[in-house]
C-alpha cells in the first residue's frame, strides 16, 4: 500500500478566509487526499491554523479579545468551515499547540549547535506612545510604489511589492495610529540560510515533475539580486513561541518570540503529533522521520505561490539545517491567484465572497465544483458571478442532475424502483463501454499527476457521455417497440450513476453520497475495466433522489455580485 502525505498552507486565524484563499491551497489538498484514499493509499492529511504574529495580535485587538482567547475561538471557526466545505483532513491543528512549541524550540537548538543561527543587532521601528517595537506589519502607512495608503511594513496588499517599514510614506503604528516612531536598536536570532544555498540549490535539482510556478520561484530567490539571504527568525512580541535552545534557556533572548514564518511550518510536523495526541492515529514519526519509517512515504504539499519561497526555501533550510532526517517535500503543487470580478479579492476591504457566506447561499458542492474545475493552475484565473451561475447551472444541473433524474425517474415509471432485466448490449453500449473506459484512464492520470483542470475536464466529459448515450438510445422511445432492449438501457444508465458517484466523490461529495444512498450502496470503489457498467445486477433496488443540483436564477446572480462588491464589515 502506498502511503502519502497531504499538507496545505496553514491559514492565518485573523478572520475568514475568502474562496481565493480556499482555491489556493485547502481545496486542491482535500480533493487529491480523497483520490489518494479512492486508489487505495493509506493517507495523512493534515492542516492548521497559523496563530502567531502580527496578524493573530492585531485581530485579537480589533476584537477587544485577549490573543489566545481570540485565537482559541477562530480555531473553532475555520475549523467548522472547513468541515461545511468537506475538507477532509485527518487533524486539524493549530500552530500554539504544546507540539509546535517544542518542537519549533527543538529545531533552534538544532541549528544553533550546528553553527547555522547567528545574533545580530538591528534597527527597528518604535513606537514611543505603544512602547513598544513594531514588527513588519505593525507599522502602515503609504507605498512609494504605487501610492496606496494602507500598505504594512512587509509588503503592499496593492501592488504586492516587498517592502521594509522604513520604506513606507508617513508610517504610522498600526496599533494606536501614532506616527512619533522612532529607530531603535534590538538584538535577534538570524538563521544563516545563505550558508545552505549549496545544498538547497542541489535539493531542488534533484526534484523530478515539479510544477514551473514552482521551480521558477524557488530559482529566482535563489539566483537573483544577492541570492538567498539570511532571514531573521525572531521578533519583539508577547504573542508567540518563546526563544528557547530545546528545554534550556538562551541567554539575551529573553521576552522574545520566534518570528511566524519560522514556527508555522514546523506544525506540519507537529500536527501529526497533536493527531496522535488526539487519539485518531499511531506513530506519527513514521510519517516524518526517516529513520523511523517515512522513507516510503511520498510527501505532497498545496500552496498559493506566494508561500513558495518559504515552502522550497525556508522550511528546507530548516530541515537541512538541523542535520536530522527528516522527510522532505516530494512534490509541491502550487497555485496562482484566484481574482475576484475585475479585481483582487481582499480580507481587509472585504471584497468578494468569504467562505462562511459561500455556505450561506449555496451548497459546497457548487463552489467545489467550479473552483477546482477553474483552479489557477497556469495562470491567474477570475471569478464572476455570470461564469459561475452559467457553469454550475450546465455541468451540475443540466449534465450531471438532470441525467441523474431523467434515468431514475423513467425506470421507475415503467420498471418500478429496482434495475430492470433484459435485454443485451449492442453496438452502442460497446462504443460507450469503450469511450468510458479511455476517459477514465485519462481522468486517473491526470487525477495521479494532480492536473486539476484537466481531470475536471475529463469528468465533465464522462458526464456528457451518459447524457449522450441516453439521448441516442432514447429507452422512452424504444420502450413502445421493445421493453427488453429499453431495460438494457436503463440498467446501464444506473450503473453510470453508480459509476459516477465513485468516480466525482472527490470534487462533489455531498451528491456523490446522494447517488450511492438512491443506489442503497454504503461505498463504490473505483471501476476496473467495463465491469464498472455492469455492477448493479437486475433486480437491485434503488430510490429516486431528490434533485441534486439546483440552477441559480439571473436574479440570484445579480444580487450576489451586488452583495459581495464591497466593504465587509
Amino acid at each position: 500500500m502506498a502511503r502519502t502525505l497531504i499538507t496545505s498552507a496553514i491559514p492565518y486565524i485573523n478572520g475568514i478566509k475568502h474562496l481565493g484563499n480556499l482555491v489556493g491551497s485547502q481545496l486542491p489538498a482535500d480533493l487529491y487526499a480523497r483520490w489518494c484514499r479512492l486508489r487505495g493509499d493509506e493517507v495523512l492529511f493534515l492542516c492548521a491554523t497559523d496563530e502567531h504574529g502580527t496578524p493573530a495580535e492585531l485581530a485579537a485587538a480589533k476584537a477587544g479579545k485577549p490573543v489566545a482567547e481570540y485565537c482559541a475561538e477562530m480555531w473553532q471557526v475555520q475549523a467548522g468551515l472547513a468541515e461545511g466545505f468537506r475538507l477532509s483532513f485527518d487533524h486539524f491543528g493549530r500552530s500554539s499547540s504544546p507540539q509546535n512549541h517544542r518542537l519549533t524550540q527543538h529545531f533552534a537548538g538544532q541549528l544553533a549547535e550546528n553553527g547555522l543561527i547567528e545574533e545580530r543587532v538591528e534597527r527597528q521601528v518604535y513606537s514611543v506612545a505603544d512602547g513598544r517595537f513594531l514588527p513588519d506589519r505593525y507599522v502602515e502607512g503609504t507605498c512609494p510604489n504605487c501610492g496606496y495608503d494602507r500598505a504594512r511594513g512587509d509588503q503592499c496588499e496593492n501592488c504586492t511589492k516587498q517592502l521594509d517599514p522604513t520604506d513606507l510614506i508617513e508610517p504610522r503604528s498600526a496599533i494606536s495610529g501614532s506616527t512619533e516612531l522612532e529607530q531603535r536598536e534590538t538584538k535577534h536570532l538570524y538563521l544563516l540560510q545563505s550558508k545552505l544555498k549549496d545544498e538547497l540549490d542541489a535539493w531542488i535539482d534533484s526534484q523530478e515533475g515539479w510544477p514551473i510556478l514552482t521551480t521558477s520561484i524557488a530559482k529566482k530567490w535563489l539566483h537573483d539580486g544577492e541570492g538567498l539571504q539570511d532571514r531573521g527568525i525572531t521578533r519583539d512580541l508577547d504573542w508567540g513561541i518563546p526563544v528557547r535552545k530545546g528545554e534550556d534557556d538562551w541567554p539575551g533572548m529573553e521576552g522574545k518570540v520566534f518570528y511566524v514564518w519560522f514556527d508555522a511550518p514546523i506544525e506540519y510536523i507537529a500536527c501529526a503529533a497533536e493527531w496522535v495526541e488526539a487519539g485518531k492515529g499511531e506513530d506519527w514519526e513514521r510519517w516524518w522521520r526517516e529513520d523511523k519509517g517515512a522513507g516510503d512515504v511520498r510527501y505532497v504539499q498545496f500552496m498559493g505561490k506566494d508561500n513558495v519561497p518559504f515552502h522550497t526555501l525556508s522550511f528546507p533550510a530548516t530541515l537541512i539545517g538541523s542535520a536530522e532526517p527528516w522527510k522532505k517535500v516530494d512534490y509541491l503543487k502550487s497555485f496562482n491567484y484566484l481574482n475576484y470580478d475585475g479585481g483582487q479579492f481582499s480580507t481587509s476591504q472585504g471584497r468578494g465572497v468569504f467562505m462562511d457566506q459561500a455556505l450561506e447561499i449555496l451548497p459546497p458542492d457548487y463552489w467545489r465544483w467550479w473552483l477546482l474545475s477553474h483552479v489557477p493552475e497556469s495562470q491567474d484565473t477570475e471569478f464572476t458571478w455570470e461564469k459561475f451561475a452559467a457553469d454550475v447551472n450546465k455541468d451540475l444541473a443540466d449534465v450531471l442532475g438532470n441525467f441523474v433524474s431523467r434515468i431514475t425517474k423513467f425506470c421507475r415509471s415503467k420498471f418500478g424502483e429496482a434495475v430492470p432485466e433484459g435485454g443485451e448490449w449492442g453496438a452502442r453500449e460497446e462504443a460507450l463501454a469503450e469511450r468510458i473506459e479511455a476517459g477514465f484512464s485519462r481522468y486517473s492520470s491526470h487525477m495521479d499527476a494532480i492536473e486539476v483542470r484537466k481531470a475536471a475536464s475529463e469528468l465533465r466529459s464522462l458526464w456528457v457521455a451518459g447524457n449522450e448515450y441516453l439521448q441516442e438510445a432514447a429507452p422512452w422511445a424504444t420502450f413502445k417497440e421493445d421493453p427488453g432492449t429499453a431495460a438494457m438501457q436503463v440498467r446501464m444508465g444506473l450503473n453510470l450513476i453508480r459509476l459516477y458517484a465513485a468516480i466525482s466523490s472527490p470534487f462533489i461529495p455531498d451528491a456523490c453520497n446522494a447517488m450511492l444512498k438512491s443506489l442503497n450502496l454504503s461505498d463504490a470503489p473505483l471501476p476496473k475495466g467495463r465491469n464498472a457498467l455492469t455492477a448493479l445486477a437486475p433486480g437491485h433496488a434503488f430510490e429516486v433522489p431528490e434533485n441534486l443540483f439546483r440552477k441559480i436564477s439571473d436574479e440570484e446572480r445579480d444580487g450576489w455580485a451586488a452583495r459581495f462588491s464591497g466593504r465587509r464589515e
